[in-house]
């Protein structure tokens, strides 16, 4: 990549749109919404909104759904709840946007939110203005726990997410929204992440422990899932039901009880997706940085590096290096803030100035690092893409 400088972020679209057709096949014919978090670049996000299996967005918080919003992106499902109420106020203030952004909740609390945050909106001098009504959906426990009978929530496998686990706990909520002024129920979302994003693969005692959970959770919430939104459905009619990771497309799609499927990691397929035993996407986003030191024999030093994933911090939060093959890092040092010490038969062709290319463990969180994007198409950059970092947005 003569004359570009470095370190920069990269993006195969080639592989990018073979993502997204696969993941489209792997669907089966239901609709996906992106899951935007996962790519965190708008240009991304328009391009797989063009594909016409995909369907929408799932934002990570409300000031990104606006931002998106007001780039002209429509149908925006916010999949945590917000207690945010600046921005809260700016959905009755902005043109279209409660008829357009779905807010997630889990509790009543939420709704007192959303309606102080009208009251607000109104007292400020927005009183001639029509009423708006806000879209809400219930988000739905969906992790497992072994042994739930007897042991309760003390074996939760999976995120700590809704409150809502039965049908008695959402029929309760449902109905509190029904109950309020100007607010719609209009969809039910679970996120099965102990099996979306849980890495199956492998022969070790743990990998057979983890197939067998996920055989179990796919079982458990099938039942589950589908009691809850027929008690609902008896309330109120839903437009949707979202639910499914771009590792559980599979076991989402056959269950029957979704409308639509929220997937995005996919498309970029970072290094914690190259351990799925049901499916394997193209690496498609890269960055690179130059090596700036020839320590000693044996070893290079690149320029920062250091961009690890979030989650429980171990080995797999790493970065993964691409290219060249045959390097490791240092088992004392690993993937540094301002330099990445690395070994192996490897180093051996690498000079100063040479690009040593790596993959962010988690797909979107590379684009925190990174102004933006060069796309690349065989061996040419053929854009730039900015990044909300580019963009200027703090989310």
């Amino acid at each position: 990549m003569p004359g570009i400088e470095t370190p920069r972020a990269v993006l195969d679209l080639d592989a990018f749109d073979a993502n997204v057709t696969a993941l489209a096949q792997r669907a089966q014919g239901l609709p996906i919404r992106v899951a935007s978090k996962s790519l965190r670049t708008p240009a991304a996000i328009d391009r797989a909104l063009a594909h016409p299996q995909y369907s929408g967005v799932l934002a990570f918080s409300l000031p990104e759904a606006l931002a998106l919003h007001a780039r002209g992106v429509r149908d925006i499902l916010v999949g945590y709840p917000t207690v945010d109420r600046r921005s809260l106020k700016l959905i009755f203030a902005e043109a279209g946007a409660a008829k357009n952004i779905t807010l997630m909740i889990d509790c009543p609390t939420h709704l007192d939110i959303i309606d102080r945050a009208r009251d607000a909106w109104t007292a400020e001098g927005q009183g001639d203005h029509p009423a708006q009504r806000v879209r809400v959906c219930l988000d739905i426990d969906a992790s497992y726990r072994l042994g739930e009978g007897v042991l309760g929530s003390r074996v939760h496998i999976g995120a700590r997410r809704s409150p809502i686990r039965d049908t008695a706990s959402a029929v309760e909520l449902a109905q509190h929204v029904i109950a309020r002024r100007d607010i719609d129920l209009v969809g039910l979302m679970s996120y099965e992440g102990q099996i979306a994003g849980t890495a199956d693969a492998g022969a070790s005692a743990k990998q057979t422990v983890v197939r067998a959970m996920q055989k179990r959770s796919v079982a458990e919430l099938k039942v589950r899932r589908r009691h809850i939104i027929d008690a609902v459905r008896e309330l109120t009619e839903l437009e949707f039901v979202n639910g499914g990771g771009t590792g559980s497309v599979e076991s989402s799609t056959v269950e029957g009880t979704l409308t639509e499927l929220a997937a995005g990691s996919g498309l970029f397929s970072p290094g914690l997706f190259d351990g799925y035993t049901k499916f394997r996407h193209e690496p498609a986003a890269y960055f690179v940085t130059p090596v700036v030191r020839r320590p000693g024999p044996g070893w290079v030093t690149v320029f920062k590096g250091g961009f690890i994933a979030s989650g429980v911090p171990g080995p797999d939060r790493v970065p993964t290096i691409a290219w060249p093959p045959g390097l490791d890092y240092s088992g004392l040092e690993g993937a540094g803030e301002v330099q990445t010490p690395l070994t192996g038969p490897g180093t051996e062709d690498l000079r100063i100035g040479d690009l040593v290319w790596f993959r962010h463990a988690k797909a979107g969180e590379l684009a925190e690092h990174f102004n933006d994007f060069l796309v690349v198409s065989g061996s040419q950059v053929i854009d730039t893409w900015s990044t909300y970092r580019g963009e200027g947005w703090v989310l």
